[in-house]
């Protein structure tokens, strides 16, 4: 049976691996998309990997202060990317303990418990999904292909909701944060007249990624556009 060492370090080269992925990938975009990715703005990035029944990892730009107690953690960076990996268990953290994830991975009972609101990504390795270097090669590169379609879809809604540039950026930073709702009030105030927009916006549990395609769809979709012109026997 493997010892807290070894899973330690079992954990750490999956981290690795799967940021490795991300990178490697991201590098096949543009620049411009590549800037845009929230694993590659160059700021620091900590990684909790968090044990209850599951294994969540958590990638956080929030601060989680010094380390306390028994608590552990691992530097690592790979092409410019840095991150510090640190480990909470029931141990360290006795809410842990609580969790129920009988019926499936808790993932916002994990993140209260380690009072951590915003993420840049939230991922799940499942009792007897191992961790291979395999499986998190598929989850960097899904990563990475996720986030350079949000970083695309982004960049084509800013560059035609003129006069609305500085709500779009807003509206990036939210979903790089993992905030649904500020999203959701972002894309009214973007398209404050777009029926499915507002629609959508106005759910109990808004959807980020049907916001954000609908946003996308109101502004023309990923394909050549521009504004429609006036008619002129409608103007004054």
């Amino acid at each position: 049976m493997a010892g807290p060492e070894d899973m330690r370090r079992a954990v750490a080269g999956y981290v690795q691996e799967i940021h490795r992925s991300y990178v490697d990938q991201a590098l096949t975009f543009p620049p411009a998309v590549r800037g845009r990715m929230p694993l590659l703005d160059g700021g620091r990035l900590t990684v909790a990997a968090v044990a209850a029944r599951n294994l969540h990892l958590l990638a956080t730009r929030e601060s989680l202060g010094p380390l306390q107690g028994q608590e552990v953690s691992i530097e690592a960076a790979y092409e410019g990317l840095a991150w510090e990996l640190r480990f909470f268990d029931s141990v360290v953290t006795p809410s842990l303990a609580l969790l129920d994830e009988s019926a499936g991975p808790a993932f916002e009972e994990v993140k209260h418990a380690l009072g951590v609101t915003t993420v840049v990504y939230h991922v799940v390795a499942t009792v007897g999904a191992g961790l291979s270097a395999h499986q998190a090669g598929h989850v960097g590169t899904g990563l990475a292909n996720g986030h350079s379609s949000v970083a695309r879809d982004f960049e084509t809604i800013r560059s035609r909701a003129r006069g609305r540039e500085g709500l779009v950026d807003e509206l990036a930073g939210a979903a790089s944060a993992g905030l649904p709702r500020a999203q959701a009030l972002l894309a009214k105030a973007i398209a404050p007249y777009a029926a499915e927009v507002v629609a959508l916006a106005d759910a109990a549990d808004p959807d980020p990624d049907a916001l954000r395609k609908a946003l996308l769809g109101h502004f023309g979709g990923r394909t050549q556009w521009s504004p429609p012109v006036p008619d002129p026997a409608a103007t004054p």
